[in-house]
Formats: C-alpha cells, structure tokens, sequence
C-alpha cells in the first residue's frame, strides 16, 4: 500500500513508527531455506557495560548495512544479537553499587536492548540469549566434560596473582602498580590448581589453516601466526657437574651452540628450589621472583636480574664448565623453564651477560663486514666461527651439522615446537559458568554427571569484594559422587570459553543439545564477522579452536567458524579538561564545550558552556569514560535520528579506519537526508505514473541514465566486494546532485527521475533504513523495502553514444565539440579543424601535425 509523504522530515514519529511494523511483522525472522543462498552476518556481541557508546553503534551499524545489502540480494539472511554477560565488571560494578552482578547485568541488558532496537538494527530478536543463563553454559560445561573424556582437559598447578591480606586470586585488572586494587598490599605470586584446555594439541591444525582465511585481514593472520609462533629448533641435554641432574633447554639456534657461556633456569624450576634449600642469597632471589608477573611480552624491556646457583654443567662439544643462574627473565611456562645463553647472539642475554661480567663469546660473523660486540650482540645469521670442526659453515648448515652431531651423541632431538601454551580456563572469580568437575576426597577430579548439569551459579547473593561467594558457602560445594562425598569446583570458566561458541549457538537458540547440527551446518561457517582489531589474538583464536573442537566432536562439518572479516575502526572525538592547583585534570564532555576552529579546523577557543570559562583542548582521543569524551547515542538519536548517525557513522571514513567524530559532519548528514526527502517529496505525485521509453531518449536524457548506472555499478562494488561504505555513499551524494536540475517536462523525464529515486533508496536503504522505507513506499512501492530487489545495473546504460571532445590549439584549450563516440581520427580532425574557433588561430600558421586522444581532446601542433 503506498502513502504520500509530508513536507517535513521528522525522523523520531517516523523511525518509531517504523520498528514498531518491523516488530510486529518479524521482518527480520531467519528460517532455514535450502531454496535459496544463506548469508549469515554477525557482529561480535556486547558486554552490557550499561550504556552503547558510538564504538557498538559503529560495530553494529556495519554489520546491520552488510545483512541487509546482501537480503536486497535475495539472500537468506541470519543476523542475530546477544549478549557476553559474564565477567570481573559485573562483580565490581555490583560492589560500588551494591547490587548482585546477575541483577545489575539483567537491567543493563534491558537497556541496551531499547537502545539497540531505537537505532533499527534488523536483528532476529528471537535468537537473543545471554551468557549468564543455564540455558546457555549448561552445553559448554557438557561439552567440557565430553572434551575431558577426550583427554583435551587436565589439571595442573599454574601461577596466580595472590593478594596476601584479602587472601584471595586477582585479576590481573586488580594488580595496580604490583599491589591489589583492594588491600593495598604487595601481590605476590602463588601456585595454584587450574585447569587448561589443550589448544596446543591443534597449533599446527590453527596455524596451516589460516591459509583458508582468504576474507580476513593479512595483519590479523600474522598477527595469529606470530602468536601460535612455530619454531624449529633442537632440544639439548645438559648433565649438572655436582648432582645427578639434568637440565633440558629448547634452542632455534644452534649454530651458535659454540657461545654458550653460561646457563639460567626460572625462579621455578627445580634446579633454582634446590639451589635456594641449600643457599640464602638464592633463596631470597627466588622469594623476590615471586613479586613481579612477568609476560612474555616485557621480557625485552625488563631489567635483568640473577644469582648464581653455584651448579655447573658441562657443554658437550667443547668440555668446558658452564655456569648455571637463576635470572628473573625466564619463564617456566614457556619452554623447559631453562635456557642456554649466548650472549654474543642475543641481546637479552648479552644484556645480563654485561650486567654480572660473564663471557661473551662470539661464534657468528657477519656475512660482509664487521661487527662490534662491545656494543650489542649480533643476531643475524652468517657463518660459523670458534665452532671447532664447524668453522666456515653457513648458519644454515651449521644448524643442520651441530643438530646431527648432538642426535648422534643422544643428547639432542630435534623438535618443532610452540610459542602458544594451553589455555588456562580457571578463574578464581564468581560471576561466571562453574567449571562441571568435582573435587573427591581422595584428591582425584571427576566430571560432573551429565545428568546433574548444569551446575548452576547461585545469582541471589552478596559480594564483599574478597571472597567469591559459591568459594565462601560451603553447602553450594557439598555434593556427593557414587554415593560418596564431594566437592564442586568453585573455580569458573574464562569468559573467553563464552564467547568462543555463542556465534554457533545462535543457529539453534532453543535446541535441548549444546547444537542442533542439520540447523548449525545450514548457517555455519559465518560469512561475514565484524568486530574490533584488539580481538585479533585470543577471541579469534579461540573461537577457531573451539569450532575445530565441535567439528571433532561431530557438531559442525566446517573446518573454519568466519569466513570473511572485517576489524573495524575506533571512534575518536575531542578531549577537554582543566588542570587543578595539584596537576590533576578535570575532563569535560564535548557536548558542554562550545568550540570555535579556525579554517584548518583546528580549535582555537573551547568554552565551558555552563560555567562560560574556558576549558583546555586536549587532542582528539579514543572515546573513553576516563577523558569523559564519549558521546551518548541516545542523545544523537533524540536530536537527529537513528539514520543520521547512522549515516555518518558509515560515510565519515573507511570502516577499517578510526573515524573522527564531527558535530558539524553529523549536521551535514542530516541535510543529506532532508535533501533526498525533498527530492522524493517533489515528485511523489508522478510516482508510478511513466514508463521509459529507451528508443526516444535525448542525449541529455542518456547522460542521466549514464549517471544512474554508473552510480549502482560503484555503489554495488563499494558495498559488497570492497566494503568501503563511505565512497559508496559519496556515489548516491554524487547522483542526488545531478537531479537537483533534473527536469520533470516529458514522460521519459519523469520515468528517468523515477528509475534514479528508486536506486536512491534502495541503495540508501541498508544504511539508513526507516526513512528509506518511507520513501520507498512515496515512490509508488506496495512491496517491502526489506526484501525487494537491488537495483540492476544495465550495462547498455554505460556505453556513450555521443563524446564531448576538447579542442586545443599548441596546447591551450579553444574549444570544445560533441561527437559520436566511435568517430575515426580521420573525422575528428576533420571536424576540428572546421570549427569557425580553431580556424582563427591557424590563420598565417602551417599545422605541423594533429595529436587524438580518444574520446578526450584533439591539439592541434602549429607555427
């Protein structure tokens, strides 16, 4: 049914109006359909923090314009929301507020959902779930038994942030300058039991298979690779000189074999504890070790520190004694927890070398020229030197000769190995999904009887800020197993195990099984993923190892859970503050700020609008609560309407790109919008009225329908192929321009006004829906926007009959000419040359030659 539009744009009546049919009628309700090409779209879902920033509206506007670009396809499209609703926020956040974290989290959901719903996002509502119900974790802890089964599961003790007060776990969130967040106190480091998945068990599987990844972007793949982080390498045995012991150290390196020059285990390792049994000065090292939590990544930047052990081991190749350290830099979770140094070769090493005077040795010389080692080290590759027998080689060859030499003598085995380790899933935290395992009094864990899942997590209780509450009530823990007491593990799940499957789980929301397959494998894998940069490592990977864990387990066919991804920008805006008598800043939020920019549009004058004083530009930042630059959506909406931020989200940069949030851009896609409303408002009383009649077309005409197909050729590619929304929308802006002056005389004009309205809106309508139905609806349409066609492109349009071709004379333009598109040079010089404004300026001059650039300009060389 069509209906005229008012004069007037009023986006809230309209907007409202809008997503209530689209609600009623449940427009965007997915149902499976082997008739036609499923595409399945998906934004990674939110924490509900409270409130959308504009970082979730530009993550969910991308994924929404993508679900319904590729409906008006004639796609069957899945494009769900949800929520990732566990995790250490709730818990603090209830503190403050006293609250439970299930109670704060549950409102917080209520209101994001009216938040989502009021900027139109097309979601399948009724495949909306949250995290934190049974509903959901009760799958994931039965599948974590079923992977128990599988032997991918164990226990083992791993190293935690203890608070030593509070007597409690923390977060590494909670350690603030190495002291807890809470108490104040000096976190120490303690070995605790927790459990771990065995990633590690796929590293080779993940890291072959990110060469299927062909939608997903090269530094996310690298940056995955260097993560799971192959190396080859060899694996060395040292016999310790005094004790009947054995050190094992992992090197990628051993054409430098020759430099070793000393040796140094981890804090942990039991060469360093008997060491501090039988030493003071070791003991108080390794007692100081347990204050810092290293990460891999700071091992670079750290200071070096060590102590001797006082053991030895002897290298195999040359006899000589090597001194064996504890030093703060190696980590027992990674490798054997010991390292072989060589100093000349690498700068780590080199750099506790010179801070305890230890040998360095060089064995590696530079391919060409020289190199300083009293300098740094040198860590390239080259050839062998000081290496006995191995003298001239190639580091090459020198890796291959050495590894064989210490094969042969039974002390070395060469290995592929990991930088990833497994994935700790224990945390010590109550607001997550209780790990299904039960603590016997025999000290052996078992599973939790799939019969008795799930374990639920008790949401009625009270959070003091130090002890979990299910670690806390001892009857929540008291169960039995085979008649026989036990207890439930009070640890939780990681809530990266979460958001690791949900994306499968929305392909069977209600299904009585953790997946329903024939559902799962009709919408998997995810054809295109949209979600920040930052996720690029852990989520990712995580994600791609638990679907090959459910494809092993016979829930999904596909070996890849995205198929296509898209890592979208952050949203940046301007920062104000004032500075106090002590330093510190207050920050104000740029809604307050009165600004005045100069014509580069730089800030030369920002006001405090409630106070008229004036505040300090501080740049242009990420959106953040702590530089209280963030703009509220809703107040967007309220004053624009959903499909002007929108707009501006999707036009205001590429989306991969950071984009600039502009008070005056938002205005200017506002108008935009008002532009087009007018254009259809004009002519809504012709709508449907003319046919085109493509025989009779004028050239004037020609051009116009050259312009519409050109417009849905680029806006076609921009959107699907190439996703750069914003230049897509710059062709429709480009195209509205041209019928500004477009007449309305004849039926072809009309009939021609008609054909761009419609590709308009139709090419509007994924970015900016609600007004591009009603639009949509003026022009005459009784169908449903949502599922009408894309316009089609006619390439007949593009062809030119007609070229308009400048004329010059020894270079400067005197004259312009149209002509047929396919005139031969011959012709065109012809016809150039008789133009009565050339002529003029060959009078008493010889033409030299005549220059054609097809379709483009004839020069004419004279003297």
């Amino acid at each position: 049914m069509t209906r005229r539009i008012e004069e007037q744009y009023q986006p809230s009546a309209l907007e409202s109006e809008v997503q209530q049919r689209w609600e009623a009628e449940q427009v965007f309700a997915a149902h499976e359909d082997e008739s036609k090409e499923k595409f399945y779209c998906l934004s990674m879902f939110p924490y509900p923090s409270g409130k959308l920033h504009m970082g979730h509206v530009r993550n969910y506007t991308l994924s929404d314009v993508v679900s319904r670009y590729q409906r008006l396809h004639g796609k069957n499209v899945l494009h769900p929301i949800g929520w990732d609703a566990f995790g250490l926020p709730a818990e603090n956040a209830a503190i403050q507020n006293n609250t439970a974290p299930a109670k704060w989290t549950y409102q917080n959901i209520s209101d994001m959902r009216g938040q989502l719903k009021a900027l139109g996002f097309g979601y399948d509502w009724d495949r909306e779930f949250a995290t934190c119900t049974p509903e959901y974790y009760r799958w994931e802890q039965w599948f974590f038994t079923k992977l128990y089964e599988k032997g991918l599961v164990y226990k083992k003790n791993a190293t935690v942030n203890w608070d030593p007060v509070d007597q409690t776990v923390l977060a590494n969130e909670q350690v603030i300058d190495g002291r807890g967040w809470r108490s104040g106190a000096i976190v120490e480091q303690k070995e605790i039991p927790q459990w771990f998945v065995k990633i590690t068990a796929y590293a080779e599987e993940l890291l072959q298979d990110l060469d299927q990844l062909e939608g997903w972007p090269d530094q996310v793949k690298a940056m995955q690779r260097n993560w799971i982080g192959r190396s080859e390498g060899v694996q060395i045995t040292f016999n310790v000189d005094q004790i009947d012991m054995q050190v094992s150290v992992y090197t990628t390196r051993p054409d430098t074999f020759f430099g070793v020059t000393y040796m140094a285990v981890a804090a942990q390792h039991p060469l360093a504890q008997l060491a501090a049994a039988e030493h003071a000065e070791v003991a108080a090292f390794v007692e100081s070790c347990k204050q810092q939590k290293v990460a891999e990544a700071d091992l670079a930047t750290m200071e070096k520190r060590g102590v001797a052990t006082g053991y030895t081991a002897t290298h195999p190749l040359t006899g000589e004694q090597v001194p064996i350290w504890v030093a703060n830099f190696v980590l027992m979770d990674y490798g054997t927890g010991a390292v072989m140094a060589v100093p000349a070769h690498d700068q780590r090493d080199y750099e506790f070398a010179k801070a305890y005077g230890l040998a360095i040795k060089p064995v590696i010389q530079p391919l060409e020229g020289e190199h300083d080692f009293a300098v740094e080290s040198f860590t390239d590759k080259g050839i062998l030197i000081n290496s006995g027998e191995f003298d001239g080689l190639t580091s090459a060859d020198g890796f291959n000769a050495i590894a064989d030499k210490l094969a042969a003598m039974g002390i070395g085995e060469r290995q592929v190995n990991y930088r990833l380790r497994d994935w700790g899933v224990s945390r010590q935290r109550y607001w997550g999904a209780p790990i299904p395992m039960l603590n016997l009094e025999n000290g052996e864990s078992v599973p939790v009887p799939e019969q008795e899942l799930p374990v639920v997590l008790p949401e009625d209780v009270v959070m003091n800020g130090v002890t979990s509450p299910i670690k806390a009530d001892s009857e929540w823990r008291k169960t039995t197993y085979n008649g026989q007491p036990a207890e439930h593990e009070t640890d939780t799940f990681d809530t990266f195990m979460e958001s690791s499957w949900y994306y499968a789980r929305y392909c069977s929301p209600n299904a009585d099984t953790m997946l329903d397959p024939e559902k799962a494998n009709y919408w998997l894998p995810v054809d295109q993923y949209i979600g920040g940069i930052e996720h690029a490592i852990l989520h990712l990977l995580y994600a791609r190892f638990f679907h090959k864990l459910m494809r092993d387990t016979g829930l999904v066919q596909s070996d890849e859970p995205f198929k296509r991804l898209l890592c979208q920008g952050m949203v940046l805006a301007d920062s104000f503050y004032r500075e106090d008598q002590h330093g510190g800043k207050t920050w104000f939020s740029p809604v307050d700020v009165e600004v005045k920019r100069n014509e580069k549009g730089e800030v030369v004058e920002a006001i405090y609008v409630k106070d008229g004083l004036p505040v300090i530009h501080g740049g242009v930042n990420k959106m953040s609560k702590s530089k209280n630059n963030g703009i509220d959506p809703q107040i967007m909406v309220d004053k624009y309407g959903a499909d002007t931020v929108r707009l501006f989200m999707m036009f205001a940069a590429p989306p991969e790109l950071t984009l600039e949030w502009s008070d005056s851009g938002v205005e200017g896609a506002h108008r935009f919008l008002r532009r087009v409303w007018k254009l259809v408002y004009d002519f809504q009383e012709f709508a449907g009225q003319q046919q085109l009649d493509l025989a009779t077309l004028t050239g004037e005409q020609k051009a116009l329908r050259r312009e519409i197909h050109r417009a849905i050729a680029k806006v076609t590619d921009d959107m699907g192929r190439r996703q750069n929304f914003n230049t897509a929308i710059a062709a429709i802006m480009e195209l509205s321009n041209h019928l500004q002056k477009a007449p309305l005389a004849t039926a072809n004009d009309k009939a021609l006004m008609q054909e761009a309205l419609d590709a308009i809106v139709l090419m509007l309508s994924p970015i900016t829906p609600h007004i591009c139905e009603r639009m949509w609806q003026a022009l005459g349409h009784a169908n449903d926007i949502n599922f009408a066609e894309w316009p089609v492109l006619d390439e007949a349009a593009l062809i030119e009959d007609e070229k308009l071709v400048v004329l010059q004379v020894n270079g400067k333009v005197r004259a312009k000419i149209t002509v047929p598109a396919d005139i031969s040079k011959e012709d065109i010089e012809r016809e150039a040359l008789a133009q009565p404004q050339i002529q003029k300026f060959l009078e008493d001059v010889t033409v030299r030659k005549v220059i054609y650039v097809p379709g483009k300009l004839v020069n004419i060389v004279a003297n």
